[in-house]
């Protein structure tokens, strides 16, 4: 304890002797920020340690007689040195030599840049100097300062940089360059950042240089490609339709739109049927059908009146009816709805090449208008039908058919009539099945009579149908009449023909109703007697014929058969004297004796003139006016050729022609000269709208 208290007794004044050094190192710190006080006075930075041993009395004294009196040095340089210190720390910094450069170099800019540059260039220079010198001394000697001489390289490295900055802002104000360009350079070098090489000015138009040619041309030609490819996709896109609608490239109207050349809307004609037997002269030489009224125009919620279109359908379905009768259900080639609008009873003209010529036929559209996605077509095989052996043979599923129309007068809807009677015989049910379905479908109310006529229960085509139909609709009244009945029958069924007490029997008031007849041409007189003996206005029957001229010769090609309807064959002598109404005059002439043909030489040759083709031809006694059309290439649309169909109508604009079979032309038509060019011959020069 003696011990401690003997150190602390050393210890303390020890103490007390070493607490001003801190205020020395304090002013000594002080003396560092201020040394223009310190050089003023002549005081050294550092006070020797014997000034701290001072008696603080002194110190006091000095304070207090400045205070007294004369300022006493030390108070007065320190009151100084503090006011010029302030002044520095309110003065605005000056703008380094750098940011003054990337300004707006205005002139006072400018002026203010070069002497920074100078002063740049001074201090530079005076690091440089002074880096070198102490490189000098630390490298001198026996013994090198490695530490003195990296400062010394570090103090020559700043000197450099300041001395090349300050030299090139000095050569860019000299030579009139951009202060910033020099500035960014110097600024890229400091940064170590990739020095921005000068890219070649633009040149050329709008200043674009060749790789931008290149490229742009580049790809114009592959825009151009690229067009021209869609170009050329589409021609053959549509030369792919054309060949499917089997219309030229660009000539397919659109539906609904007669294509020139077609029998406008209004015109359209009932056509004929094929079949087995020809006509007899009886009924080549006179009207069959009783004057029919107008085809019936497009009414609410009834189909469209009758359009001409040309096209390709699909066969979808092949459907047997009896043995030798088939339905082909043809719908449209892309899937939709069928290309054009019947009305029920109908027909559409085929066109087939078995043996590499065309050949046309027509047939009944025995579908409902008011299935729009496809129609069909019943078609009976004739022993020597071309186009039914076709059909019947070589067309299946996934087979492309040619088709026009559909045309035909031989219609009925609801405004025709509040009730019909149908009476057909055979194949001769078609049109009926289109106008049955029709009706029902649309739930239609009147009275609906059909009198069928067959030779045997197998022969009977669409009978399940026909039975369903009849279940189902009460005012459907079906009667089956099998001319070759074995056995008990009971109703529909009835054995025997039909007869003058059957119409009369089976339908009451038969003289106020509409009638249709369809069926071969020895049927269609017999029962048009018997409405005759029953009083049935003429005005209310309607009659379509199934006819054809003798069947030719088998083809050249053996497989082939003869056409049922082709083009009336050469007569061997003088063609026969038409009846006096067969003799068709042109406009303000006077009518020819009804001899006048007949009498003419056969080897005389009259010529023929179409005049909206302004083309002629030698017309022939036995040749027809659409005959002769054909020699000379004049496009004169037809289809049965037989003079019912009446798609071959025309206008005489001239001279007076001779017609076999005129089924298909009204009394108004006749007495405006039209006539129809498959049947019109002449024995003198006429001219004709064509």
């Amino acid at each position: 304890m003696k011990y401690f208290h003997a150190a602390i007794s050393v210890l303390l004044p020890a103490t007390l002797l070493l607490t001003p050094a801190p205020a020395v190192r304090a002013q000594t710190d002080h003396a560092s920020h201020h040394p223009d006080t310190a050089a003023g006075t002549g005081a050294p930075a550092v006070a020797p340690a014997g000034a701290a041993s001072a008696p603080s009395g002194g110190g006091m004294a000095g304070m207090g007689s400045g205070a007294a009196g004369a300022k006493p040095g030390g108070m007065g340089g320190m009151g100084g040195g503090m006011g010029e210190m302030m002044k520095e720390m309110t003065k605005t910094p000056e703008m380094p030599l750098y940011p003054t450069m990337m300004q707006d170099p205005d002139p006072g800019q400018r002026s203010k840049a070069r002497q920074l540059a100078n002063e740049r260039m001074r201090e530079g220079s005076a690091l440089l100097n002074t880096g070198l010198q102490r490189f000098a001394e630390a490298s001198n000697g026996r013994r090198q300062d490695l530490g003195a001489m990296q400062d010394a390289t570090e103090q020559i490295r700043r000197g450099q940089d300041l001395l090349e900055s300050g030299l090139a802002a000095q050569r860019a104000l000299a030579e009139n360059e951009d202060p910033r360009a020099a500035a960014l350079q110097w600024f890229n070098g400091e940064m170590n950042l990739t020095p921005r090489f000068a890219s070649e000015q633009p040149h050329g138009f709008f200043g674009l240089n060749w790789f931008h040619y290149v490229v742009m041309l580049t790809l114009a030609a592959f825009v151009a490609a690229m067009i021209w490819m869609y170009f050329h996709k589409m021609q053959r896109a549509n030369a792919l339709v054309a060949k499917l609608t089997g219309a030229p490239a660009g000539s397919t109207p659109a539906p609904g739109v007669v294509p020139p050349g077609a029998p406008a809307p209004g015109a359209a004609v009932s056509g004929v049927k094929p079949a087995s037997t020809s006509p007899p002269a009886a009924a080549a030489a006179k009207p069959v059908s009783a004057p029919a009224a107008a085809p019936a125009a497009a009414r609410p919620g009834a189909p469209s009146k009758p359009n001409a279109w040309t096209g390709t359908l699909l066969v979808s379905e092949i459907f047997e009816e009896t043995p030798g009768v088939k339905t082909f259900r043809l719908i449209d080639v892309a899937g939709g709805k069928i290309p054009f609008v019947q009305l029920p009873g109908q027909f559409v003209t085929l066109t087939v090449r078995p043996d590499g010529e065309p050949v046309t036929r027509s047939y009944t559209i025995a579908s409902s208008p008011t299935q729009p996605d496809y129609c069909e077509i019943t078609v009976k095989r004739e022993d020597l039908g071309v186009v039914s052996g076709y059909l019947h043979r070589l067309v299946h599923v996934g087979e492309l058919l040619q088709i026009m129309g559909p045309a035909g007068r031989f219609t009925f809807t609801e405004p025709d009539g509040d009730s019909v009677v149908l009476i057909a015989g055979g194949v001769g049910v078609t049109p009926f099945m289109s106008i049955i379905r029709y009706l029902t479908d649309r739930s239609w109310k009147g009275d609906i009579y059909l009198f069928f006529t067959c030779r045997d229960q197998g022969s009977i085509i669409f009978r399940e149908e026909l039975e369903y139909l009849q279940h189902r609709y009460p005012n459907l009244h079906v009667f089956i009449i099998l001319t070759r009945a074995e056995g008990e029958l009971k109703e529909p069924y009835l054995g025997g023909h039909i007869t003058k007490e059957l119409l009369n029997q089976r339908v009451p008031e038969i003289a106020s109703r509409r009638i249709h007849i369809c069926g071969p041409p020895k049927m269609i007189d017999a029962v048009a007697q018997m409405l005759n003996e029953l009083d049935v206005p003429k005005g209310n029957v309607k009659t379509e014929l199934f006819a054809s001229p003798p069947a030719e010769p088998l083809g050249a090609t053996g497989g082939g058969e003869p056409p049922i309807t082709p083009p009336a064959p050469e007569p061997a002598g003088p063609p026969p004297a038409p009846p006096p109404e067969a003799l068709v005059p042109a406009a303000g002439q006077e009518p020819a004796p009804p001899t006048a043909a007949a009498d003419a030489p056969a080897a005389t040759a009259a010529v023929v003139t179409f005049a909206k083709s302004n083309k002629t031809a030698i017309l022939t006694p036995d040749k027809s006016v659409l005959e002769a059309s054909e020699d000379v290439g004049v496009n004169i649309d037809y289809s049965c050729r037989v003079g019912t169909c009446g798609v071959c109508k025309t206008q005489l604009l001239s001279g007076s022609v001779t017609q076999a079979v005129q089924d298909a032309l009204s009394e108004e038509e006749k007495g405006q000269n039209i006539i129809l060019a498959c049947q019109a011959k002449a024995t003198e020069a006429i001219a004709v709208d064509a």
